[in-house]
Parts: C-alpha cells; sequence; structure tokens
C-alpha cells in the first residue's frame, strides 16, 4: 500500500450493498482533491477481492451484508493482512456491534447518520493513519471497557512499561497506526507490533483500542 502523500489522492475502496448510498459516497468523495474512490463492491467477497487487488489506503465497508458480514469480512482481510485501513461504516450504535468490530481489528467505526461534511473529515484522518469514531460512540465505548473487566483484581499498571513501550502506548492513543508509530520512533511495523503484543500482555488489556480508550481515560496520552 502506497504511503498517503500531499501530492497523491488517498484511494478508496467502497464495500456496501447500497447501490445509492455508494453513489452518494463516490459524488462526496469526488469533490475533494486529496481523495478519490478507487473501486467499489456490492458484497463482501467481491470486496476482499478488490481489496487485495487495489490495495486502497482507506476501506470503507458496511456492517451488516448478505450472505457474509462485515465483520466476518473484516476479519479474512486482516487474515490476508490486507494493510489498508478499515472503517465500518453502518446504521448500528449497538454496543456489541462497536466493540466487535474493533476487537476484529477495525480501525475506525462510523454511523451513516452523521453529516456529509462530517463524515469526509473522518475519512480523511483515517487515511492519514488515525482511528476514527463517531462521537456519540466514544462514551458507549468507554463504559463497555470499564464493565467488560469485572474479573481483573488490578488496574493496568504504566509504570510496569519500559520507556519505549510508554512511547508506543502514547501514541496508540493519539490514533497512530503501527506504520505511522513506526516512522515516528524510526522502528520497522514489526517491532512496533511486538511492543505493542508486550504492553498489552503487561497491562492485562486485549486490543490496542482498549489501550486507547484507557490511556485516554488516565490522562496518559497528554504525555
Amino acid at each position: 500500500m502506497s504511503d498517503v502523500a500531499s501530492d497523491t489522492p488517498a484511494s478508496i475502496l467502497l464495500i456496501d450493498d447500497h447501490p445509492l448510498l455508494r453513489q452518494g459516497i463516490k459524488q462526496l468523495v469526488e469533490m475533494e482533491e486529496d481523495m478519490v474512490v478507487a473501486g467499489e463492491a456490492s458484497n463482501a467477497n467481491d470486496g476482499i477481492r478488490l481489496a487485495t487487488e487495489l490495495e486502497p489506503d482507506l476501506i470503507l465497508m458496511d456492517l451488516n451484508m448478505p450472505e457474509v458480514s462485515g465483520i466476518d469480512a473484516l476479519k479474512k482481510l486482516r487474515e490476508l493482512n490486507v494493510s489498508s485501513r478499515i472503517v465500518m461504516f453502518t446504521v448500528s450504535d449497538q454496543e456489541d456491534d462497536v466493540v466487535a468490530a474493533l476487537r476484529a481489528g477495525a480501525d475506525g467505526y462510523l454511523l451513516k447518520d452523521m453529516e456529509p461534511e462530517d463524515m469526509i473529515a473522518q475519512l480523511r484522518q483515517a487515511a492519514l493513519g488515525k482511528m476514527v469514531i463517531s462521537d456519540r460512540l466514544t462514551t458507549l465505548l468507554a463504559e463497555a471497557l470499564r464493565s467488560n473487566k469485572p474479573q481483573q483484581a488490578s488496574r493496568p499498571d504504566f509504570d510496569s512499561l519500559t520507556p519505549r513501550e510508554k512511547d508506543i502506548l502514547r501514541l496508540i492513543a493519539e490514533g497512530l497506526s503501527n506504520k505511522m508509530i513506526g516512522r515516528k520512533l524510526d522502528i520497522s511495523d514489526g517491532t512496533v507490533k511486538v511492543h505493542v503484543k508486550h504492553l498489552l500482555k503487561k497491562l492485562s488489556l486485549r486490543s490496542r483500542v482498549e489501550v486507547a480508550v484507557w490511556a485516554v481515560e488516565e490522562g496518559l496520552h497528554k504525555g
């Protein structure tokens, strides 16, 4: 996947079974100079095939599709090591759906009832490597995280992390991808991945989303 540069529009793949919605998003994106719709698919299987062929910067995918769901397609894309940013785009604001998508490797979760200009702004952030979540879901996500760990006797211990792991944790909290973190710290994606795995284990957290929410709640993202 090519990096998003200022002189290269971010390529977007749309995967949604509603043709009118795809057309609407396409028209919005075409008005922007820094983004372009590279392809579109009406079902998950075609979307997965196009994703591997086009290697777009960003995939915007519906959660609820016939035959193969967005979550299953997301898992498949991650199994295939598709490096595109993947953002779920859905009408569902159910806690279970949000958590399931993020745990499966989504880089964002946006609701279809958002204002067009907000959606474009969020897509731009996602293409640049930031995690994007519709505003009204962030509180829900924090509450889900808190209620989801009754079995955890001890709180995550920030002081147990190495200086490098602390740096990476703060950058995760800013919503940066492994690639962006690696670039910022001048280390490889693979090295970042190893550090993330270690810090998750030390903090008894299960995903980078949980790390981000916890770090923001604790004020650790401010350095």
